[in-house]
């Protein structure tokens, strides 16, 4: 038998960390001695001891460890381990993304953020206006359509609604547009408004202050990003109107949320 300090040495552990694993159930001493309460190991737990280490160095838990110690299938316990670092990884490439552009911008007022936008129930209506001038009459009428036919449907909160174009290119005139309104629940239909659930989906967002004849510069900002960042663009457009002349007496203090849907390459 070995001495818990030589053990240690053999294993290149400190005791504090040997007592530890003890406590938690992992590496328990081949034997106690009851009178000095010394402990002792076998050279065959230095086998026990590098499973252990060789575990922690993949990240898993001191419970994981154990459920594989005792006979849980360690192909389960690292396929998940794999999958939670393959997000982590993932989140610190957006972290990174996001430090390389704050580098590149000269105002923070054009800061893009990455956002995680969840499955909605929404209503929507496809049409086509004059002009940008008939966004806000548009979604008005049709959230009052809707509203007069499901007097008692939900907005979410905090609301969520946007405008996309479904053009194939930008136009200035006869456009046509989706407002769409997320609800708490499916409603009735009426003449073309209808209700649909809408896939929960990644966007690059930027806040546009001012007036939407300036929207063109953000909107590049985002397309340089999207381009520099190895994303695409996987659906239309959408501009959430936040702040604007319902609330707002000069155009310089309008707010518009501008999202593109994105994946990776």
């Amino acid at each position: 038998m070995i001495k818990i300090g030589e053990f240690s040495k053999m294993c290149k552990l400190t005791i504090k960390t040997l007592r530890f694993y003890e406590t938690k159930g992992l590496i328990k001493p081949f034997y106690i001695d009851p009178y000095t309460n010394y402990r002792y190991y076998n050279s065959s737990q230095l086998v026990d001891v590098s499973k252990v280490i060789s575990l922690r160095q993949c990240g898993l838990s001191l419970g994981e460890i154990k459920d594989v110690l005792n006979g849980k299938d360690i192909n389960i316990i690292l396929k998940k381990k794999k999958e939670e670092i393959n997000h982590t990884i993932d989140d610190y490439h957006k972290m990174l993304f996001n430090i390389n552009y704050l580098l590149k911008v000269k105002k923070m007022e054009s800061k893009i953020v990455l956002k995680e936008i969840p499955s909605y129930i929404v209503y929507y209506k496809d049409g086509i206006i004059k002009d940008f001038s008939q966004i806000s009459e548009y979604a008005y009428n049709v959230g009052l359509k809707c509203a007069n036919a499901n007097p008692n449907l939900k907005c979410i909160e905090p609301d969520y609604c946007y405008i996309s174009y479904l053009d194939n290119q930008y136009k200035e005139e006869n456009i046509k547009i989706r407002y769409a309104q997320a609800v708490e629940g499916f409603g009735n239909e009426i003449d073309d408004i209808k209700f649909m659930q809408i896939p929960a989906v990644t966007v690059v967002s930027l806040y546009h202050k001012g007036s939407y004849s300036n929207l063109r510069e953000s909107y590049q900002i985002i397309l340089n990003y999207i381009e520099e960042n190895d994303y695409e663009i996987c659906d239309s457009v959408r501009e959430c109107y936040i702040d604007g002349c319902w609330n707002k007496d000069k155009e310089e203090d309008y707010l518009t949320e501008i999202q593109f849907p994105v994946k990776r390459k």
